[in-house]
């Protein structure tokens, strides 16, 4: 019989904590292109920039090896990942069914309650595009899907488009640098929150596709270009 008793399963919330809010400046780090694609993401300097130790930095780096955000070489080490025109094209077109899944499912089942998170959400994201803060502007639209997510009422779809949103940090201000595009977005996903409001979920499935179809067209031809950075 094992002589483990149960506070030798307990963990320090302390710690945890810590880990998750490196991973969380790890991420935006990546998301702001402070770390872009393809650079090495060096233990030493890491530790300097976040003011953390080597452990909490390689459990960090695990976890976005994990998500996709990082990639592990031999004699290299982890580095920013890169992805493909090829590979971005496939994650749209997967992105487009599952984000339409959703905005269809919050307008057949979303409460009251629900839609004034998703109007608020599109509320702040209009008023940070006015605005020159970039960190601002992707941390509106990123709470914007997670509404819009968590209105559809489906974990397992949920789970699938963490998974996708994740990869999408590596791109996610792209397609709004284009000019023009920001009005574009803003005006797109507030179609999305009104098709919901109504009650439309054909109409909300369909703004859903279309506004990532967009978004995809203009971050696919960025990278055809030889340009990276965050998208919509």
């Amino acid at each position: 019989m094992s002589d483990m008793k149960a506070k030798d399963f307990q963990v320090s919330r302390r710690s945890a904590t810590l880990r998750t809010m490196v991973e969380d400046n790890m991420r935006r780090a990546i998301a702001s292109g402070h770390f872009k694609p393809g650079q090495r993401l060096i233990e030493r300097e890491l530790c300097e920039t976040i003011g953390v130790g080597r452990t909490s930095i390689r459990e960090a780096l695990r976890q976005l090896e994990a998500e996709g955000l990082v990639v592990s070489y031999p004699h290299k080490g982890p580095v920013v990942a890169s992805i493909s025109a090829d590979e971005m094209r496939q994650l749209y077109v997967i992105r487009a069914e599952l984000e339409g899944f959703c905005g269809r499912e919050f307008a057949r089942n979303g409460s009251r309650e629900d839609i004034a998170d998703l109007v608020r959400a599109v509320d702040a994201f209009e008023r940070a595009a006015k605005g020159d803060n970039q960190e601002a502007l992707i941390a509106t639209k990123t709470h914007f899907y997670n509404v819009l997510v968590q209105g559809a009422r489906n974990i397992y779809v949920s789970q699938f488009l963490t998974s996708l949103h994740n990869r999408i940090t590596l791109q996610r201000a792209t397609s709004m640098q284009r000019p023009g595009r920001l009005p574009e977005s803003v005006r797109e996903i507030r179609l999305i929150s009104e098709a919901i409001a109504a009650g439309e979920a054909e109409r909300a499935e369909e703004a859903c596709k279309q506004h990532i179809e967009n978004a995809a067209r203009v971050a696919i031809g960025w990278v055809q270009e030889g340009q990276r950075g965050p998208s919509d």
